[in-house]
């Protein structure tokens, strides 16, 4: 008997929000502090140092279980959120910061979930970026359900989350001055459909990390501050160049403010904050001053400087019969283990270390020791005539395309593989 006066009660809560959604034909009351809202767009009204949230009239339903926000603009920080709420959420609080919401911020990657303490989670995401955020199930015995979120299309994770009696409503918060989005709240996400869409369209999945860079098909373009040698830009290939591919062009579609743009080759734990060419293991053209930097801050006098329209090229000469281990077999998924990623102490420019360069220089030494018979010869091209060579010793793993910008405005375009035909 207690199971069907259960059974009622969840018939009769689910009747009344029905008729309270449908009322009188009124739309339901979205709440928002701090934003102006014009149509679906939504912008940052605060002074900075106070959030600013939106939370829209109706919660997510199996009818309707998902949303979209496009990011118009990044203003001074990017300290945009995108996640779901409780009804009557605080508007004075990014989503994900207090307790029963989630969110995904898209300045530094991390999931608040009921917490002003963040864990990694996703990509960094930047202008033009479309962050989703959906239901795929709820465990109503549990009081719980799965909350997904996708970066562009593409699902990034997922997490169980409380589901409070009212629902959960999708809610956008922002906290710098000139942050702009457009809300969807009728977006449709479809798996299959979408990853189709970006193994034609999206080249993203040839990059193993992008730092301060976003990719638009073949393009790279710098979204770094580009005030400071500490905000380098940074794309690096998923696969290092073998004997099967061994060769790799860029073309400057914009020079940038500075054209602080550099190709080379660097091993797969690269420091993010630097240029190649400036840390051991690496060695790379600048096309600004057409130097080449091998492992150090310091270049030698190698090529003509570089402009708009200029390709520039990078490739190896490798030895007659010379093998690679795991030559076309690179452990993609080596790129999400934490043991991979540079740690704080890398993220550091070699210019203003002297005691690190002399060590660098040691341990660069040793590596060549270590790998006799493993040494190559790297070569750079101009609009394609030949710069000159470097014999270089390769790394374990090999030597990964890489690709460094750091100035407002970059944009080159890249082929990994401009020689397959």
């Amino acid at each position: 008997m207690d199971d069907i006066n259960v059974l009622h009660h969840r018939c009769l809560l689910n009747l009344r929000r029905r008729i309270r959604d449908i009322g009188d034909g009124r739309p339901a009351q979205e709440r928002y502090m701090r934003l102006q809202k014009d149509g679906d767009t939504l912008s940052y009204q605060g002074n900075s140092e106070e959030v600013g949230c939106y939370v829209a009239g109706h919660p997510l339903s199996k009818g309707n279980c998902y949303f979209e926000v496009t990011i118009v603009d990044t203003g001074v920080r990017g300290t945009i959120a995108v996640g779901l709420v409780p009804k009557f959420y605080r508007l004075d609080h990014q989503p994900g910061w207090l307790p029963y919401s989630v969110a995904y911020h898209a300045d530094n990657g991390k999931l608040y979930n009921g917490n002003p303490v963040g864990k990694q989670f996703g990509p960094k995401c930047t202008r033009g970026d479309r962050i989703g955020c959906g239901i795929h199930s709820e465990n109503t015995e549990a009081g719980l359900t799965t909350v997904f979120f996708t970066k562009n299309g593409r699902e990034v994770g997922s997490v169980e989350v409380p589901l409070s009696s009212e629902g959960l409503f999708p809610a956008v918060g922002m906290h710098s001055m000139g942050e702009e989005v457009k809300v969807d709240l009728r977006a449709e996400w479809l798996l299959e459909e979408d990853d189709t869409v970006m193994v034609v369209d999206s080249h993203e999945d040839d990059w193993g990390r992008l730092n301060d860079v976003r990719v638009s098909g073949m393009l790279l373009e710098y979204v770094g501050k580009g005030k400071s040698i500490m905000d380098v830009g940074l794309a690096q290939a998923r696969q290092p160049l073998t004997t099967r591919c061994h060769y790799y062009e860029v073309e400057i579609v914009d020079a940038g403010e500075k054209c602080y743009i550099a190709l080379g080759l660097a091993r797969r734990d690269y420091p993010k904050n630097r240029h190649p060419g400036w840390s051991r293991g690496s060695v790379a053209y600048h096309a600004d001053d057409g130097k080449l930097f091998h492992g150090s801050g310091v270049g030698d006098a190698f090529g003509p400087r570089c402009f708009k329209g200029d390709i520039m090229g990078c490739g190896i000469m490798f030895p007659r019969d010379y093998s690679l281990d795991g030559e076309g077999s690179a452990d993609v998924e080596a790129w999400d283990r934490p043991e991979d990623r540079p740690g704080p102490d890398a993220v550091q420019n070699v210019l203003y270390l002297n005691g690190e360069e002399e060590e660098e220089e040691e341990e660069e030494e040793e590596i060549a020791q270590e790998q006799q018979g493993r040494k190559v010869t790297v070569f750079f091209t101009r609009n394609g005539k030949l710069m000159g060579r470097r014999k270089v010793a390769v790394p374990p793993g090999g030597l990964y395309p890489t690709v460094g910008m750091l100035s407002s405005g970059e944009k080159v375009k890249v082929d990994l593989h401009p020689l397959s035909g």
